[in-house]
């Protein structure tokens, strides 16, 4: 887990930013109350929601604010908690947009609001309606909860003002990704997205605000350098594009034992990854396409369109490119002045990148 990376050290500023959130929901909830029971499930279904993730984000907030300013402080784990704010968010809204009403194994907003519909005997089409207008709302409270939290960092005006700029840049370029991945997921015939179109969705809906926000926010509240931050910008955007392209790797290819996701939900989706950009240019996925984001995909299929990707060369080809990303990441990592203590944190991370299994 690429988290582990980053953990050990951090073990006491990642349980701040837990109690941190633990409050946050609790101010909510004490407010929702004066609002009714639906509203205060709401806020109780977001708040679960906000549970059980890896914290990635705030780590890399966290280590980057420590390697410039020495230690965690109170505002850093506000920051930090910020970012997972952020991160519970825009999961929210990416299950509406593929219409999924579980997440991490238990219903998600949608779902929760969606089954209680049906248990009032509510028809099914109009509880899935109200569970994914109620999972969308959460997202939106939670958006601007996350802001709220950053303007009101006590820090120099000039770097609160700096730190806010990166937070709204990460999720104005975090919507532009999610909105060209869902154009790509719609796709007309002859209208496949290519490399080109792929990677840029990856650096705008995950690496701007899984790494190079986070580490440049984080760096920023510590005082570091702007020829710093702009360097941990490059750092991140090769960490994240690598992290997503061995995820999208693990999504046809990963154990449901080992990753919890099943390798038969991305290409019953019809998830357009660089893996099926790099197969389609190959004559071997013509002869198995036909399976390819049908929710009537059976193992057997899927076994030969995963035959079809591996002959195209098309894995060969993403392993290959989630090396070199990982390697543009080393390299602007030695190549750097940054700090001796973050600069080894982001190599092992880059290395998970590489290595890791879930």
């Amino acid at each position: 887990m690429i988290g582990a990376t980053l953990a050990r050290p951090l073990q006491a500023g990642t349980a701040a930013v837990g109690e941190f959130i633990d409050e946050f929901f609790a101010e909510r909830l004490e407010r929702a109350a004066r609002h009714g029971d639906d509203y205060v499930r709401l806020w109780e279904s977001a708040r679960d929601g906000a549970a059980g993730g890896k914290r990635i984000r705030p780590e890399l907030v966290l280590a980057a604010h420590a390697a410039y300013a020495g230690s965690s402080t109170t505002e850093a784990v506000r920051l930090a908690a910020a970012f997972e704010l952020l991160h519970t968010a825009f999961l929210m809204h990416d299950d509406v947009i593929d219409h999924d009403l579980v997440r991490r194994g238990a219903p998600n907003v949608a779902g929760r609001f969606a089954l209680e519909s049906i248990d009032r005997g509510l028809p099914a089409d109009w509880a899935h309606e109200y569970g994914e207008a109620s999972a969308i709302l959460a997202g939106d409270l939670l958006i601007s909860g996350a802001l709220r939290v950053v303007a009101e960092l006590e820090a120099p005006r000039v770097v609160r003002r700096a730190v806010l700029e990166i937070v709204d840049e990460c999720v104005f370029l975090a919507a532009a990704g999610e909105h060209a991945d869902v154009r790509q997921a719609v796709r007309h015939a002859g209208d496949a997205p290519g490399e080109r179109d792929i990677l840029a969705m990856i650096e705008n809906k995950t690496a701007s605000y899984s790494f190079s926000a986070p580490l440049q926010a984080g760096a920023m509240l510590g005082g570091a350098s702007a020829a710093s931050v702009a360097r941990l910008g490059e750092i991140g955007r090769h960490l994240g594009v690598a992290f997503q392209l061995r995820d999208d790797v693990l999504g046809v290819y990963g154990s449901v034992e080992v990753t919890g996701k099943s390798a038969l939900s991305d290409l019953r989706e019809g998830k357009e990854t660089l893996l099926i950009a790099y197969a389609r240019e190959h004559p071997d996925w013509a002869q198995a396409a036909a399976g390819f984001g049908t929710p009537e995909l059976d193992d057997a299929e899927a076994a030969r369109l995963r035959s079809a990707i591996e002959s195209s060369g098309a894995r060969e080809r993403v392993e290959r490119l989630i090396d070199e990303r990982c390697a543009a990441a080393v390299d602007a990592i030695t190549g750097s002045d940054l700090p001796q203590g973050l600069h080894e944190a982001l190599t092992l991370t880059a290395r998970a990148c590489v290595e890791r299994a879930r």
